[in-house]
């Protein structure tokens, strides 16, 4: 916990200096990685507890590796990022698919988000904005942290009495490759 907000903190303050420079690549990588530390606090506690707070998180999570993975189609060059984006992109559907499959037996009250929220779209806004040189760099920076949040998230709600927690056990083993596929690709860079 108190790494988690000393990363905060050097972030923010990171931020502020690089507002300072009024380099806006610098400031999205100083929001992105603001973003990681925060995603995961809200994974661990509220997402993995409580059955709401997983649904958004869990379908929030899909949407934004969907989008970022048809970003990362049109706009990379690098062959491994094309195979680990179109996975991601796939798994992801799959997964947001079943999940509205199970939702009327499971939890009939439940609302499925139909928009991000605001740091997953700034973090999508960050990638779309990313020049050619960084960004194969700043995609699978973000799929890491994005897929370490994931499945801080589905790992955390598995044990729960709901019937969700077949999901988030089925596909916590996805999740896994794909952060494992992407840490290799970021170590190679």
């Amino acid at each position: 916990m108190i790494r988690t907000l000393l990363a905060g903190a050097a972030c923010a303050a990171l931020l502020a200096a690089c507002q300072q420079e009024r380099s806006p690549e610098v400031v999205d990588q100083a929001q992105d990685m603001a973003a990681a530390p925060v995603g995961q606090m809200s994974a661990a506690t509220l997402g993995a507890n409580t059955q709401g707070a997983y649904i958004s998180n869990a379908a929030e999570g899909d949407m934004y590796e969907i989008m970022a993975a048809d970003i990362a189609l049109e706009r990379t060059q690098n062959a491994q990022i094309r195979e680990l984006a179109q996975m991601i992109k796939t798994d992801h559907t799959a997964a947001a698919n079943a999940m509205k499959a199970m939702l009327p037996q499971a939890a009939p009250e439940a609302e499925i988000p139909t928009e991000l929220d605001e740091r997953r779209q700034g973090m999508l806004d960050n990638l779309r904005s990313a020049s050619a040189e960084t960004f194969d760099r700043t995609y699978i920076d973000q799929q890491v942290a994005a897929h370490q949040e994931a499945l801080t998230l589905h790992r955390g709600f598995a044990d729960s009495d709901s019937p969700l927690a077949a999901h988030a056990r089925s596909v916590a083993p996805k999740i896994e490759a794909h952060l494992q596929r992407a840490q290799q690709i970021q170590s190679s860079m």
